[in-house]
């Protein structure tokens, strides 16, 4: 490679760690300032759930960028301005379901730690089923819409009841950590999620059947987009 490309690659590494790292921060204040309280004054610290819900988040972006490289050539993908709104979407969802604002810091759920322990066993049932998703597309995934070299309509694993399962599993996160918070705030981030997975798999599904023509349609009338038995 020569060294303008690696300088250019590094340049995007060095920009990319900045704004993560920018994003963490934001989502992490208003978890850890509340143990920090706490532990200062001397209490225990009874909102545990709430750190916990973000370990999930944490497991699934270091295995997604882990694998991030172990992907097929794209032959065609979204416009760049497609792929923006998605972003924009979710990362607006993420910082909404940590991100206590103002009034929307009034709760929807009782502050009961049965209910947190169910959102968190969602999260945790929600990554789960997204790495095993991911495992089973292999070169197939990307993050953008896009159509492989050799792609392949993978039906086996989750596929064969869901066609979207990643997607199901991260909206079983954004949920399961909407339950812990209980907020109105993370109910907002849930419901930008929804309409942000709910676009995308829209356009991916006019992608498919373009690729594939009969053949996804057979399989859309086979299984659900999302939830098996609803969507």
């Amino acid at each position: 490679m020569p060294d303008e490309s690696k300088a250019n690659t590094r340049q995007t590494v060095a920009i990319a760690a900045a704004v993560g790292a920018l994003i963490g921060a934001l989502i992490a204040r208003p978890i850890i300032k509340p143990w920090l309280d706490a532990h200062h004054s001397g209490y225990s610290f009874r909102d545990w759930p709430v750190i916990v819900s973000f370990l999930p988040w944490v497991a699934f972006s270091m295995y997604w960028e882990m694998q991030s490289k172990n992907s097929a050539p794209a032959i065609k993908s979204e416009s760049k301005a497609s792929r923006a709104v998605h972003v924009v979407l979710t990362n607006l969802a993420l910082l909404l379901i940590f991100w206590p604002i103002g009034v929307l810091s009034r709760r929807f759920l009782p502050d009961n730690l049965t209910i947190k322990l169910f959102g968190i066993a969602a999260e945790v049932a929600g990554v789960s089923l997204a790495i095993w998703a991911r495992r089973i597309l292999g070169r197939n995934w990307s993050g953008e819409i896009t159509i492989k070299e050799e792609h392949e309509l993978i039906r086996t694993g989750p596929y064969s009841t869901v066609r979207h399962p990643i997607y199901s599993g991260l909206l079983a996160m954004y949920a399961g950590t909407a339950i812990v918070s209980g907020q109105m705030h993370a109910l907002c981030g849930l419901l930008v999620g929804i309409v942000a997975y709910l676009r995308k798999t829209r356009m991916e599904e006019r992608n498919l059947v373009n690729a594939f023509g009969s053949k996804y349609d057979v399989y859309r009338e086979e299984t659900s987009a999302l939830v098996p038995g609803l969507y």
